[in-house]
């Protein structure tokens, strides 16, 4: 950006970016011609035509090379302004650009600039405003459940009470949905925050915070999870926390799906040039026609669990989501219906470069 600089405190190409490089290109193509004359008039000596014509060649040479150096340097800006449009777009990074400059690249910086603060601006307030709407809408379906729960508590006749049970059942639904919806916000938010640096994630951790979160659901239906873990470490571009809550989520999805007393397992192994984490159960499983519908967000094929468990659709979609930010895939696949399941996160060796066993 120093080049750049320079030249813009300079009047007549303060406000044109093109005649910036018009000048250097002036310069440029006017460098052999001065040298040659310069070599021709103050040489001592008499110059043949092919001592001219070779050091016209080199000169020539010389001041292509300076220009297009001089011109690469030149194109900082929109470098610069590239730069920060993809960051803040793959990591949501706020950039700090130059306001002073009055040339279209000064335009382009500007205007980027501008656009990401008010993007940026837009989406926080949306979320405050959701979040704001949410919160409301809560208060407005407990009271009428709250009403039910009133009349419940009366002692009503058999059909009032089932009318006033089918009302509490309305409402817990609603409360559901608005819960999955705030949690559906607050995770893309922190996917799209989430770093893309590679670091060094210790395996070991991951069992028990996992464990600590899924151990009420195992023991509701009597399933045990059985962990087979073959790496220590490995540094990957996913946070621990997002990839312990991916985990948990995909372990919940299994346990939903799963038949009491049933087992399902957890794999985290080294492949070759791959680092693969697997969740597999013997529940209901799927036809592989559906394959494509299990990772969208609020997908029709939610269902409900084996033991009648509520499903949002959102599980997969936000899994699916924070692998695919961070570098990895996330793939499903059943031998068919009530011949259970397994998911399975990939992540490229390139992405786990240190791996310990």
């Amino acid at each position: 950006m120093k080049l750049y600089h320079m030249l813009s405190k300079i009047s007549f190409l303060k406000k044109s970016y093109a005649f910036k490089f018009l000048f250097i290109a002036f310069i440029g193509i006017h460098i052999p011609l001065i040298g040659i004359l310069f070599f021709v008039l103050y040489s001592n000596h008499s110059i043949s035509a092919n001592s001219i014509l070779i050091f016209s060649l080199i000169m020539t040479l010389l001041a292509t090379v300076v220009t297009l150096l001089i011109i690469n340097r030149l194109m900082k800006p929109i470098v610069v302004a590239s730069k920060a449009l993809n960051e803040y777009r793959t990591n949501r990074k706020l950039p700090v650009l130059p306001f002073q400059y009055e040339d279209e690249a000064g335009l382009l910086m500007r205007n980027i600039q501008e656009s990401i603060d008010e993007a940026e601006s837009f989406i926080n307030e949306k979320q405050d405003l959701i979040y704001m709407i949410s919160h409301d809408l809560r208060n407005f379906a407990g009271n009428p459940q709250g009403l039910a729960k009133l009349i419940i508590e009366e002692n009503p006749s058999d059909s009032v009470k089932n009318m006033a049970e089918l009302i509490c059942e309305s409402t817990d639904l609603q409360f559901r949905y608005i819960e999955n919806f705030i949690k559906l916000l607050k995770q893309q938010d922190e996917i799209a925050k989430s770093s893309s640096i590679a670091k060094t994630i210790q395996i070991a951790p991951i069992l028990p915070a996992v464990n600590e979160q899924v151990s009420q659901l195992l023991a509701q239906k009597n399933i045990k999870l059985v962990s087979d873990i073959t790496v220590d470490e490995a540094v990957l571009k996913i946070d621990a926390e997002l990839l312990i809550q991916v985990l948990v989520n995909l372990i919940s999805n299994a346990i939903k799906f799963s038949y009491a007393g049933s087992e399902i397992s957890l794999q985290i192994f080294r492949d070759n040039e791959k680092f693969v984490f697997t969740v597999s159960d013997k529940g209901i499983g799927f036809d592989q026609t559906q394959i494509e519908e299990l990772f969208k967000k609020f997908t029709k094929m939610g269902k409900l669990g084996t033991a009648n468990e509520t499903s949002t659709g959102i599980g997969l979609y936000l899994c699916k989501k924070i692998i695919d930010k961070n570098g990895g895939e996330l793939s499903a696949m059943s031998l068919g219906i009530n011949k259970g399941a397994t998911f399975t996160i990939v992540f490229p060796c390139n992405n786990a470069e240190k791996l310990s066993f």
